[in-house]
């Protein structure tokens, strides 16, 4: 099954591109344990979280460099403690972390040597990234980084071409060989300086397409992703790269992922592209930023956090959930609260979630079902209107998960489920094969 989805993606991928890709057995292996994972912790947090107006801050105050300069000297997160980080992860059932190592305004969140711009040149001047790689590897979390292609602040981005940070003072034409030589030796710090990482999140292509919702999506330049995916694999080949370009995969590509909507949705406006046959992830933040953003109140509810990852497994893709944390380094209570309530649900049901692929039923607004080799799971959102539910396979028997039995109609079309059936409260039905 794998070498057959394998030579359909080569084929898809020489067709349209006129070049291959052939993933390693440890990237194929990576693939695996990637979607049996489900659910992933994402951080936005650098200097811009000083300001407490999101990640875009630079750019959507239109702050020039030399002013936003100024916030180096005073970035201190007395606060930050890389055990906290993880283990609140770990604790609300997380199983990787991607970390934002350089978001848009370039600011570096490791002691790179080849930018000045970076946290071990403040105050604090401490790693960070290394501490929390240290702490990722103690206690069996995955680590995942996430990297900006776009850059408000370097000289050498072709900013003129780009469609954001015209406003940051920027005097140079921009040279895109100097600016793709300084991504590859940033790339080749984080991937031979901080132990495994599970995979390289790309973000800032859509910088150089038309605006979103036009035909005409390619880029205004030639990123040389051949060359920085080769490198990326050359030096981890098990690294799993993604890249929110909000187009179909390119060649190279290991997954992909859907900002702010499930695969098949686009309520967003971000994700015009049709789910692959690559892992898939949506990543979605806790309230409506991304970055620290003191005025930002609306708090997706445990429920919400819940049924977004359950939707997420429903349409067999992993969920990537953001929180920003405050400037202090500390992440605020209505975060960990509401995350710490869902991953008690994990404890009790992570069966119907991890290892799990999408189920024989598609979406509905009841819910959704999940499978693994044993079981399918039927997840329950809202009581279906139909007077009973039919899961085609074949089954042994039916409970309420972790509870007492149900009563079903068994033949050669499925199971089929009675709602009055079905105990008041039900989250999960299992159908044991």
């Amino acid at each position: 099954m794998k070498k057959t989805l394998l030579a359909s993606l080569l084929l898809i991928s020489t067709l349209a591109f006129g070049q291959t890709y052939t993933p390693s057995p440890a990237n194929l292996q990576a693939r695996t344990q990637f979607q049996d994972n489900k659910y992933g912790f994402f951080i936005h947090w650098g200097i811009s979280s000083m300001l407490a107006d999101g990640e875009w801050v630079m750019n959507n105050r239109k702050i020039d460099k030399k002013d936003y300069q100024r916030l180096l000297k005073g970035f201190y997160p007395s606060e930050f403690n890389a055990a906290e980080w993880v283990s609140m992860a770990k604790n609300s059932g997380m199983k990787y972390i991607i970390f934002i190592t350089r978001h848009h305004d370039g600011f570096s969140n490791w002691d790179t040597q080849a930018s000045d711009w970076k946290i071990t040149n403040t105050p604090f001047k401490r790693d960070v990234l290394k501490e929390l790689a240290a702490e990722c590897q103690k206690q069996g979390i995955k680590l995942g980084l996430y990297y900006s292609t776009l850059d408000w602040y370097r000289e050498d981005y072709p900013w003129q071409s780009g469609r954001t940070g015209k406003t940051s003072g920027r005097k140079g034409q921009g040279d895109y060989a100097s600016y793709l030589k300084f991504m590859k030796t940033q790339l080749t710090e984080l991937l031979t300086n901080y132990g495994e990482i599970s995979n390289i999140w790309f973000d800032g292509h859509w910088d150089q397409t038309n605006p979103e919702g036009n035909k005409d999506r390619s880029s205004r330049i030639d990123w040389k992703y051949d060359e920085i995916y080769g490198l990326i694999h050359s030096l981890q080949p098990q690294c799993m790269i993604g890249n929110n370009h909000h187009l179909d995969p390119i060649p190279g590509e290991d997954f992909q992922m859907f900002e702010r909507d499930l695969p098949g949705e686009n309520q967003h406006g971000l994700s015009f592209q049709a789910a692959s046959a690559l892992p898939l992830e949506t990543c979605e933040t806790i309230n409506g930023a991304w970055g620290y953003n003191m005025m930002d109140h609306k708090y997706k509810t445990p429920t919400q956090i819940h049924q977004l990852l359950v939707g997420a497994a429903g349409r067999n893709a992993n969920l990537l959930l953001n929180v920003g944390p405050m400037p202090t380094g500390k992440i605020q209570p209505e975060f960990t609260d509401s995350l710490a309530v869902v991953g008690k649900w994990l404890e009790q049901h992570g069966r119907s979630i991890y290892g799990t692929r999408g189920g024989p039923v598609k979406p509905q607004k009841w819910g959704v079902t999940t499978e693994n080799a044993t079981s399918v799971f039927v997840h329950l959102f809202n009581k279906p209107g139909e007077e009973s539910l039919l899961i085609p396979g074949k089954y042994k028997k039916i409970t309420v998960m972790n509870g007492a039995a149900v009563k079903a109609k068994f033949d050669k079309e499925g199971a089929r489920i009675f709602v009055a059936d079905v105990p008041e409260g039900t989250q999960v039905l299992e159908l044991i094969k």
